[in-house]
């Protein structure tokens, strides 16, 4: 196909009837529930005027097709208030988890009247999980609740950090590390404190490298045991997440534990109010800390910082790509500078500045002093993250937000996964039983 034309014709000795026959395949296959004959005839007609105007029969089946595909019986959703009918719920269960719409086994359920059975919707959601197609939710879920499709949105400063700067591969390994370790939470049905804290990763040599954790060799990714004095495991500690709660220059203690109580603990916090932000000191003579201190001493701000600041301090002890730092990186003329080489060949420098203080005290008074108290703190509100998970995925399979009166029907979801632990394929078959998901 080139500019409008196509190069092959298609020859029919009865384009009316062949172009009946194919435009009704090809709406039963597009369309999300059963076509009616009324629809049919409408791209019927545009069919047949292309013909009628001398095109041949392949531009003008194209010209029904894009008709088709332009209707708004293709382009929205067609739910009604109330129940989902079959057809409906088929629509929503593919969207959720292969994010396109329902294959011939899914319609033939639906067609029967028997998906909205627990049973059979049960069997149809264990389906379409073990499918390839599964891999869509887990990248387009992820993009959503973690956030990661930023991970492009910043570049690390070549000036601090050119050893990160044109680094394809621990970008690239940094990513798939997020979405292979979601994927095995949801295959093997680990408990959702996974999310928080954990044993294992995923990595390749360069990833692991970043990490410090010797004798993965190889560019492929594979399931690793952490050593047992290692910060990492949960996606908090990811290079991922890191990345893109960070700016490429400097890391905020702010954005971070803004991002940890919203995403991971499900804690909304409201927008600021109109005063002054505060920005890191590039040059490491004064923390980050030391900035909040005395920004806490406006009250207006002092009741969301006192909330957000010391799970985002539990983080500080990463850099803006996710490498574990004992002090901040600056630039001091007066200072005997740290040099490097960037990966684009050219040579830089820095110097070490303050060292970091990770500790904190949570709202409720436990304290902290480092990313591992942090974590163990977070490991003993195991519903607490399962609710959250829950709610996320609530949201990315209906579209609609979770209101203060859906909470009977959210720990519903969570009483059906505790039998497993709070699992994270347990959560998935809860939320697709509920009445949140079989209504709109």
């Amino acid at each position: 196909v080139g500019k409008g034309k196509i190069n092959v014709e298609v020859v029919s000795a009865n384009p009316r009837q062949d172009a009946e026959r194919l435009l009704r395949s090809f709406m039963k296959q597009v369309y999300r529930r059963p076509v009616e004959d009324a629809h049919v005839q409408i791209f019927l007609k545009v069919i047949q005027q292309r013909l009628d105007a001398g095109l041949g029969f392949a531009q003008a089946m194209l010209a029904g097709y894009t008709g088709v595909l332009a209707s708004p019986e293709f382009v929205y959703l067609d739910e009604k208030p109330g129940r989902l009918d079959d057809n409906a719920l088929a629509t929503r269960l593919a969207l959720f988890l292969w994010n396109s719409g329902p294959d011939d086994a899914l319609r033939q359920r639906a067609a029967k009247g028997e998906l909205h059975r627990p049973e059979v919707l049960k069997s149809e959601t264990a389906r379409l999980l073990a499918d390839p197609k599964s891999q869509r939710f887990v990248d387009a879920f992820l993009d959503y609740w973690l956030e990661v499709r930023r991970m492009e949105e910043t570049t690390p400063s070549t000036a601090l950090y050119n050893d990160y700067y044109l680094d394809d591969s621990l970008n690239e390994a940094a990513l798939d590390e997020t979405r292979f370790y979601f994927a095995e939470l949801l295959r093997g049905n680990l408990p959702a404190r996974n999310v928080v804290a954990s044993d294992f990763t995923f990595l390749n040599e360069r990833l692991a490298s970043h990490y410090g954790i010797p004798d993965v060799k190889g560019s492929t990714m594979r399931r690793v045991a952490l050593p047992a004095d290692s910060p990492r495991g949960g996606f908090m500690t990811q290079a991922s997440v890191l990345k893109i709660t960070a700016n490429g220059t400097t890391t905020s203690p702010v954005l971070r534990g803004k991002w940890i109580l919203e995403r991971i603990l499900g804690i909304d916090i409201p927008p600021p109010p109109p005063v002054a932000a505060v920005e890191p000191d590039i040059r490491g003579a004064v923390t980050i800390r030391q900035q909040l201190v005395k920004h806490r001493e406006d009250a207006s701000c002092a009741s969301c910082h006192s909330k957000m600041d010391p799970p985002g301090f539990a983080l500080e002890n990463f850099d803006v790509m996710g490498a574990w730092r004992d002090n901040y990186r600056g630039v001091d003329k007066d200072k005997k500078p740290e040099k490097g080489l960037g990966k684009n060949g050219q040579p830089f420098e820095f110097h070490f500045g303050l060292p970091v203080d990770a500790a904190g005290e949570l709202p409720d008074g436990r304290p902290f002093k480092d990313i591992k108290e942090f974590k163990q703190l977070l490991r003993s509100e195991d519903r607490l993250v399962a609710r959250n998970l829950a709610q996320q995925l609530l949201v990315y399979a209906t579209g609609a937000p979770v209101r203060f009166t859906d909470r009977a029907a959210i720990e519903q979801i969570l009483d059906r996964a505790k039998p497993a632990d709070y699992g994270v394929r347990s959560l998935v078959h809860a939320i697709v039983q509920s009445e949140g998901f079989r209504n709109k």
